[in-house]
């Protein structure tokens, strides 16, 4: 039977204490929980048949709660849901492999949450807001109208131009605000990767990895970042297990 991986633990980890939490808490389809150890590393696994590795939201929540509950307790690395190797030894193989990026990998996320932040708003009345202010049209607009005055297409390029400005002037905001998120978090010396513009909507997209006795701060960082801009919706979730701060690829 084949072993599902849940999560890479130290081996600094009390692993009686993950043994008592294990107890009693089953895996995908019912499965017990374990550990596989070495003298440097231990795995959570749990034994399964590959047919039973369904897809689903159902069983992606019940493995997620079961990597939840660790990270509560234990620094780890969380492992992508389906991750399945044959054997006992398939897996002590993986770990010596792989012993120098998990021990780095733990070392950068130790004693450390992660934090998400969506930041949504109506972009067309952003855009529309953002051209009433009076500084909106430069003088490089003005030049640039003029230069296609006599074009026979003026009106057409002229339309493309404006919406051209408007989608830059919308990303120079958005940087705007990235900026200003950043430095609160140089602040809470927290590591953090951005996605800007994912859909129309959400216009920021971002992670953050820093000290749990940082909550608190984050909380009230995005609190007055929310009070400076009212057209947009800050959603900031966690904390969780560092899903987005493990940066290696298994051997």
């Amino acid at each position: 039977m084949e072993k599902m991986i849940y999560a890479l633990l130290s081996a600094n980890t009390d692993q009686k204490e993950v043994i008592s939490l294990l107890a009693g808490r089953k895996g995908l389809s019912g499965a017990d929980l374990y550990l596989v150890s070495t003298a440097e590393m231990a795995v959570v696994a749990c034994d399964i048949k590959r047919d039973d590795i369904i897809a689903n939201s159902y069983n992606a929540i019940e493995y997620a709660s079961v990597i939840e509950m660790l990270a509560q307790h234990f620094t780890l690395l969380p492992v992508r849901f389906g991750s399945v190797m044959e054997s006992t030894d398939a897996i002590l193989q993986m770990l010596e492999r792989n012993l120098d990026d998990i021990q780095q990998n733990l070392l950068k996320v130790e004693k450390k949450y992660e934090f998400g932040l969506k930041i949504f708003c109506d972009s067309e009345k952003l855009k529309a807001d953002l051209k009433a202010k009076p500084e909106a049209m430069s003088k490089k607009a003005e030049t640039a109208d003029q230069e296609i005055t006599q074009s026979i297409y003026r009106d057409w390029v002229n339309k493309k131009l404006k919406e051209h400005r408007l989608e830059e002037m919308l990303l120079t905001y958005v940087d705007s605000v990235i900026a200003e998120i950043k430095g609160h978090l140089c602040m809470l010396q927290a590591v953090s990767k951005f996605n800007k513009m994912k859909t129309s909507t959400m216009i920021i997209d971002a992670v953050f990895l820093l000290d749990m006795e940082r909550k608190d701060a984050l909380i009230g960082a995005v609190a007055d970042l929310q009070n400076q801009h009212s057209s947009l919706t800050f959603v900031l979730t966690g904390p969780w297990p560092p899903y987005n701060f493990v940066d290696f690829t298994v051997k």
